[in-house]
C-alpha cells in the first residue's frame, strides 16, 4: 500500500496500481508542489511530479515507474543553463540527495562519487586527500553530471573539457538497469554518456581524475585588443597554465587574467573599495538604465571597467588563493550566454570583424546584419581548450579535434530579470560570425539558429554515432524533449517522435520576467478507456512488453503563476569573497 503522502498526489488511478508493484520498501519520493527556474529564471516550469532519490535503486525505481506510466524522466541540478534544456511538464528528477563520496584512491589520484553531487562539495572532500580538480570553469555550484553532460571546460591549452577527467561512470538506462562504462567497457556508451545532454539516461556515479592540492597565483591586467593581438600567436596562451581574457569592445581593451600553480601562501588582492557592493549595484543601476537608453552603453564599459580594473593600460591586480577558488569568477546578475568554440588560429580576426560590427562598421565586418542603434552588454569572453590526441572523445565535444579551441562568449546581462532589446539582432550577428569559422554552440547557452542540419557539417559522423547509442539505449525517448527535437535530432518528417517525447505546446511571458513554459508529451490518448482493460493485461507489467502501447490521456497541467518569490533561490557567492563595512561583499575581484 503506498503511503499516504503518494496516494494524496493528483495523478492517474494506474499510478498507485504501478506503484504497489514495485518495492515497497524503496522510496519514492515525490512531490507536486515545485515550480523549476533556471539560476537566471530565463525558463520557469512545473513538472508533474519533482522527484528527489537518495539511491540508485531509487533512480532505478522512479525510471521504472516512469517507463511503465509512460512519462518523460528530466534530470536537473543547480539549473545555471539559461536555457529550456531542463524545462518539462512531465517528471523531474533532482539529485542534490545523491551527492556522496564514495571512494578516494590517493595512490590513483580520483574520486569515486555519486553523479548529484556539486563540485564545489567534490573539491572540499578532495582537498582532504591533498587533491583537487584539474580544472573548473567560471562556477563551481553545477552538479558534476550537469557540468559534464552539456561539455563545460575551462580556459587552459592544458586542458580541454571537464569531462576529460572522467574515467567511468554509472548510468540507470531507460530499461532500469543501472550499467558502467569507461573508455574500455562500452565503450560508445561511455563517448555517448561523457556529453549525454541528459538524452540518454541518468548518471549516478562518477569515477573522476584528480591533481594534486595546490595554491594558484593569478594576475589581470588591462591593456589596449592591439597589444593583445600582437601576442596571440606568441606567448598569449602558453605562458600559464591558465589564461583567460574579456574582451571590451568599446574601449578597444581587453583584461588578460593568468594563473600558475605556486608554493607562495595566501595573499589577498588589493583593496578596491568600488569592488563590493557599491560596484556590484553601481553597474546593476547603469544596466537597467541602458535598457532605455542603449547608446549609453559605451560609457558604462569605460566607467565601470575602469573603476574596477584602472583606466590606465598595464593596470594590475593579483592574489594567491586555492586553485578550487581560484579559477572561479562571479556571474554578477541574470544573463543570457551564447558561447561558440571556433579554431584558435581563427581568433584574431573573429574578434577584429565583431569589434567593428559593434563599432558599426558593417561592410568592415562583412557581417551582413545592420549594427546601427545597437549597443550590447560587455565583456566578451574569450578562453581556450585544448583536445588535441585526447581520447576518447565524446561524440558530442566541443572542442576542435585537430587544433587548439577558442572560446568566445558574448554574454547579455538582465538587469532585474528584463530582457536587453539588442538580443534577437546581436545574437544572429554573433552566430552568424561563428557559423563561418564551422563554430560549435556550448550545448548549455542560449543559441538561436542551430539544428540537426547544422550540427551535422559540423559533427559529422559522430552527432550520426551519438544518436545511433541514444537510440538504442532509449527507443520510446524517455529522456527526449522539444530542446533536442530542434537542436540535435532531425525534423520529425524525417524521424518521427519517439512515444515518450515531450511537445512543447505554450510559452508566455511572465509580468516578473523570464518565461513560462509548459509541455506535453508526445503519447496516444486512449478515450479515458483503462489501457489494462483494453490489453486485458491484470499487470502494468504490459507496459514493459507491449511495442506502441496506448497510454492514459495526457492532460495539461494547470498554468503556471508569477507569485513564486517566496521559493528558495540558490545564492551564488564565492566562497573566498569578504564583507566589508562599506563597500559590502567583495564580488567583483574577477567579473
Amino acid at each position: 500500500m503506498a503511503p499516504p503522502q503518494l496516494a494524496a498526489l493528483s495523478m492517474p488511478p494506474n499510478f498507485l496500481i504501478e506503484l504497489d508493484r514495485l518495492d515497497l520498501d524503496v522510496p519514492f519520493r515525490a512531490s507536486q508542489a515545485h515550480i523549476h527556474h533556471t539560476w537566471a529564471r530565463t525558463f520557469h516550469a512545473r513538472p508533474e511530479l519533482y522527484l528527489r532519490p537518495q539511491s540508485v535503486v531509487e533512480v532505478q525505481k522512479i525510471v521504472t515507474l516512469a517507463r511503465r506510466m509512460r512519462r518523460r524522466v528530466v534530470t536537473v541540478g543547480c539549473g545555471h543553463s539559461p536555457s529550456d534544456l531542463t524545462c518539462t511538464s512531465a517528471w523531474m528528477v533532482n539529485l542534490d540527495h545523491l551527492a556522496s563520496v564514495l571512494d578516494v584512491s590517493k595512490e590513483r589520484k580520483t574520486i569515486t562519487v555519486q553523479a548529484g553531487i556539486r563540485m564545489h562539495a567534490l573539491n572540499l572532500a578532495a582537498r582532504d586527500h591533498g587533491l583537487t580538480m584539474p580544472s573548473l570553469g567560471s562556477i563551481d555550484v553545477q552538479s558534476l553530471a550537469g557540468a559534464i553532460g552539456t561539455a563545460t571546460h575551462g580556459s587552459s591549452m592544458n586542458h580541454g573539457l571537464l569531462s576529460d577527467y572522467v574515467r567511468s561512470l554509472r548510468i540507470v538506462l531507460a530499461n532500469g538497469q543501472a550499467v558502467k562504462c569507461s573508455a574500455s567497457q562500452s565503450p560508445d556508451l561511455f563517448r555517448a554518456a561523457l556529453v549525454s545532454l541528459g538524452a540518454l539516461g541518468i548518471i549516478v556515479e562518477m569515477e573522476y581524475e584528480l591533481s594534486d592540492h595546490s595554491n594558484i597565483e593569478w594576475a589581470q591586467t588591462i591593456l589596449p585588443i592591439d597589444h593583445v593581438l600582437s601576442l596571440w600567436d606568441k606567448d598569449l596562451w602558453t605562458s600559464h597554465e591558465f589564461v583567460r581574457v574579456w574582451w571590451l569592445p568599446y574601449m578597444k581593451r581587453a583584461i588578460v587574467w593568468k594563473a600558475n600553480k605556486t608554493d607562495k601562501p595566501h595573499a589577498k588582492p588589493a583593496y578596491n573599495w568600488y569592488g563590493g557592493s557599491v560596484g556590484f549595484h553601481t553597474y546593476h543601476i547603469l544596466l537597467w538604465i541602458s535598457q532605455y537608453v542603449p547608446r549609453f552603453l559605451p560609457w558604462v564599459e569605460w566607467f565601470v571597467f575602469g573603476m574596477q580594473y584602472g583606466f590606465k593600460d598595464g593596470a594590475t591586480i593579483r592574489a594567491v588563493e586555492e586553485q578550487r577558488t581560484g579559477l572561479l569568477m562571479n556571474c554578477l546578475y541574470s544573463q543570457f550566454v551564447n558561447e561558440w568554440s571556433i579554431p584558435l588560429a581563427k581568433g584574431p580576426e573573429a574578434l577584429t570583424r565583431l569589434t567593428k560590427w559593434l563599432h558599426g562598421d558593417e561592410p568592415g565586418s562583412a557581417i551582413p546584419f545592420s549594427p546601427n542603434g545597437l549597443y550590447v552588454h560587455s565583456p566578451i569572453e574569450v578562453r581556450v581548450a585544448n583536445t588535441v590526441d585526447r581520447h576518447p572523445r565524446p561524440f558530442l565535444d566541443t572542442s576542435c579535434p585537430n587544433e587548439p579551441s577558442l572560446y568566445l562568449n558574448a554574454t547579455l546581462y538582465r538587469p532585474y530579470n528584463q530582457d536587453p532589446p539588442c538580443r534577437e539582432r546581436y545574437y544572429q550577428a554573433f552566430e552568424h560570425l561563428m557559423k563561418e569559422y564551422d563554430g560549435r554552440p556550448h550545448w548549455a547557452k542560449n543559441f538561436e539558429s542551430v539544428d540537426h542540419s547544422y550540427l551535422s557539417k559540423a559533427y559529422g559522423d559522430d552527432l550520426d554515432e551519438y544518436l545511433r547509442v541514444r537510440n538504442e539505449v532509449d527507443p520510446d525517448g524517455m529522456f527526449l524533449g522539444p530542446w533536442h527535437r530542434r537542436t540535435i535530432l532531425p525534423p520529425t518528417t524525417e524521424l518521427a517522435a519517439f512515444p515518450l517525447e515531450e511537445k512543447e505546446v505554450v510559452r508566455r511571458q511572465r509580468h516578473t520576467g523570464g518565461v513560462d513554459w509548459v509541455g506535453e508529451q508526445a503519447r496516444w490518448y486512449d478515450g479515458g478507456v483503462d489501457v489494462f482493460e483494453k490489453n486485458g493485461s491484470e499487470s502494468g507489467e504490459s507496459f514493459d512488453l507491449m511495442a506502441g502501447a496506448e497510454a492514459e490521456a495526457s492532460v495539461l497541467l494547470e498554468s503556471l503563476r508569477d507569485d513564486d518569490e517566496d521559493l528558495e533561490v540558490e545564492k551564488r557567492r564565492r566562497e573566498d569573497t569578504e564583507e566589508f563595512f562599506i563597500s559590502g561583499t567583495n564580488v567583483f575581484n574577477k567579473m
